[in-house]
C-alpha cells in the first residue's frame, strides 16, 4: 500500500471521507474505522503515529460530547464522533506514506493544479512539525525566564502572548527566508518538470475500481438499506 502513487492515496483518503459523510449507523461507520486502522497498520503507520492517532480519538470523543451537551441524542453523537475519525484517520497513511514533492507532481501532473499553489499547500505542510518544535522551544526558553502558566483561563491566554510574539517572528523571518531563496532560483518561472514518475501503475488503477465501486455501494447502500 505504501508504493501506490499520491493521486491513489489522495483519492482513497477523499473516497473514505464521502463514505463517512454517506453512512448514517454507528455500526457502518465503525467497521469503516476499523478498516482504516487496519490500513495503518499494514502501512506500518499506526504504531508509528500512535499519539496522533490518540489525540483524533480525544478530540473525536469531546466532539460528540459536545453535542450532547448541547442536547443530541446518543446515537447522533456516537455518529458525529465515528465520522470524524473516519474523515480524518486516512490523511495519517496519506502523509506518512508519501513525499512531499511526489504529493506536489501529483497534484500538478494529474489534478492540474497549478505548481504555485500546489507548493504553497505541500509547503504548510512541511512546516507544521518546524512550527511545533519552535513552540515547544519558546515556550521552554519564556519559562526559563520565569513565565508562568498558572491561573484562569483569561490569564493563561494573556501571558501566552509572550510565547506568540517571538514565535510570529520567528515565523516572519523563516518566511522571508524562504522567499528570497525561491526567488534566487528562479520560482514560477517557466515550464516544470520532475525527477521521479507519479503517473498510475497496475496497481493503482486497480485501486481506483476499488474505489468507485465502494462508493457506488456505501450511496446504494444508504438510499436502499439506510445503511
Amino acid at each position: 500500500m505504501t508504493k501506490l502513487v499520491p493521486i491513489t492515496k489522495i483519492l482513497l483518503t477523499a473516497g473514505t471521507a464521502v463514505w463517512a459523510l454517506v453512512l448514517s449507523r454507528p455500526e457502518g461507520l465503525a467497521v469503516l474505522m476499523a478498516a482504516e486502522l487496519l490500513l495503518l497498520l499494514a502501512a506500518g503507520q499506526l504504531l508509528k503515529n500512535a499519539k496522533a492517532v490518540v489525540m483524533l480519538g480525544v478530540f473525536a470523543f469531546f466532539l460528540g460530547l459536545i453535542e450532547y451537551a448541547g442536547g443530541g441524542p446518543v446515537r447522533e453523537c456516537i455518529v458525529a464522533a465515528l465520522r470524524m475519525m473516519d474523515m480524518t484517520l486516512l490523511f495519517i497513511y496519506l502523509l506518512g506514506t508519501t513525499r512531499l514533492q511526489d504529493l506536489t507532481a501529483s497534484m500538478v501532473q494529474q489534478m492540474k493544479i497549478p505548481y504555485e499553489y500546489a507548493f504553497m499547500f505541500t509547503a504548510g505542510l512541511r512546516f507544521i512539525p518546524d512550527f511545533i518544535e519552535e513552540n515547544r522551544a519558546v515556550a521552554e526558553a519564556q519559562a526559563c525566564r520565569g513565565l508562568a502558566m498558572e491561573g484562569n483561563f483569561f490569564k493563561k491566554v494573556h501571558r501566552y502572548m509572550s510565547i506568540v510574539r517571538p514565535l510570529m517572528l520567528r515565523s516572519l523571518s523563516r518566511s522571508e527566508t524562504m522567499a528570497l531563496s525561491l526567488e534566487l532560483r528562479g520560482f514560477g518561472g517557466g515550464h516544470r518538470t520532475f525527477m521521479d514518475s507519479v503517473a498510475p501503475k497496475g496497481m493503482d488503477y486497480v485501486c481506483f475500481a476499488l474505489i468507485a465501486l465502494v462508493t457506488a455501494g456505501v450511496i446504494y447502500g444508504r438510499l436502499a438499506l439506510g445503511l
